[in-house]
């Protein structure tokens, strides 16, 4: 039998505790967006820096439950976390993990989910 669910440890790692702070905290983004990892890679959100700039404010937190792409500019400031980012994504935003906001925020307040 084919074992299904990614090979990647760190995913996996992250999704695990994503899922334990959810229970920990009674907090249902985390286990909204460990749920959104579990996804086929095929099927997980790609979200461009146009985007992120159109349907967000300044100042605002911001998670990515997939990958950052740097097509596009953001003339605010922005907090956003995602599992991953593309170079030239990184270089123009605030970019932290998601396991960094975990731990910056573990209650999830304030924190919209994009993509």
């Amino acid at each position: 039998m084919k074992r299904t669910g990614s090979d990647n440890p760190n995913l996996v790692n992250l999704i695990h505790d994503l899922k334990k702070l959810s229970l920990d905290q009674k907090v249902k983004i985390w286990k909204r967006i460990a749920e959104d990892l579990e996804s086929p890679t095929r099927k997980r959100r790609e979200v461009n820096l146009d985007r992120l700039g159109r349907y967000t404010k300044a100042n605002e937190t911001v998670i990515v439950p997939g990958k950052v792409l740097g097509s596009g500019e953001i003339n605010h400031k922005l907090k956003v976390a995602a599992f991953k980012f593309s170079r030239s994504a990184s270089e123009k935003l605030d970019a932290m993990t998601i396991r960094q906001l975990m731990k910056d925020n573990p209650k999830g307040k304030g924190v919209r989910i994009l993509g």
